[in-house]
């Protein structure tokens, strides 16, 4: 059987798009779906999304930023061979447009906090939601280094989801992360290919 990053590198860069977002989509209807089964009060749950300025900017940029910061500066000390996920994130990224990225991050980070935040863990708890997000990431499993980075900005974003309360926020703080790695990623990727 195919490793997930056999398939990945077999897509053309269309079919790869089409598949990001059918998968992103996917998330976005099983998460409405399920705030209908474990949610007395759709109310409730769409008083998630707050938009609160200082929240946002404080809880979810400033983290993200963090985040990100971590993230180049292990890139920077750790080989290579321990932040490979078998090229996939490269193959995703590597041909996009600012813009590509751009809205690629923002439905990935929509998708997935709403998901694992705003369902998973408002109705089975703030470990449970972190360990799972980590485990999605079928990718990272085998590569440990890979696998407590996600872990930790699981648990990370998880926390300032406990302190907030606000969807807004996750998703935010979610989107800075995805997006600025994706934008390393592609001009890494650029200066590669190019020489």
């Amino acid at each position: 059987m195919a490793s997930q990053s056999e398939i990945i590198k077999g897509m053309t860069d269309k079919e790869l798009s089409k598949q990001i977002i059918f998968s992103q989509l996917l998330l976005i209807v099983v998460s409405l779906l399920s705030s209908l089964i474990f949610f007395d009060d759709m109310v409730e749950w769409f008083g998630l999304f707050r938009f609160n300025l200082y929240e946002i900017a404080y809880y979810g940029i400033l983290p993200g930023l963090i985040i990100v910061a971590s993230d180049i500066i292990l890139i920077y000390f750790f080989p290579t061979k321990y932040y490979d996920d078998g090229g996939i994130n490269d193959r995703i990224f590597r041909n996009r447009s600012i813009k590509k990225i751009f809205a690629i991050a923002l439905l990935v980070a929509v998708s997935e906090e709403i998901l694992f935040r705003g369902v998973i863990q408002t109705t089975f708890g703030y470990v449970v939601a972190s360990i799972i997000f980590a485990l999605i990431h079928i990718r990272y499993l085998k590569k440990p280094v890979l696998l407590l980075s996600v872990l930790i900005v699981s648990f990370y974003i998880g926390y300032i989801f406990i302190l907030t309360e606000n969807l807004l926020v996750t998703i935010t703080a979610h989107f800075i992360v995805d997006f600025l790695l994706g934008v390393v990623i592609r001009f890494k990727s650029e200066v590669l290919y190019n020489e």
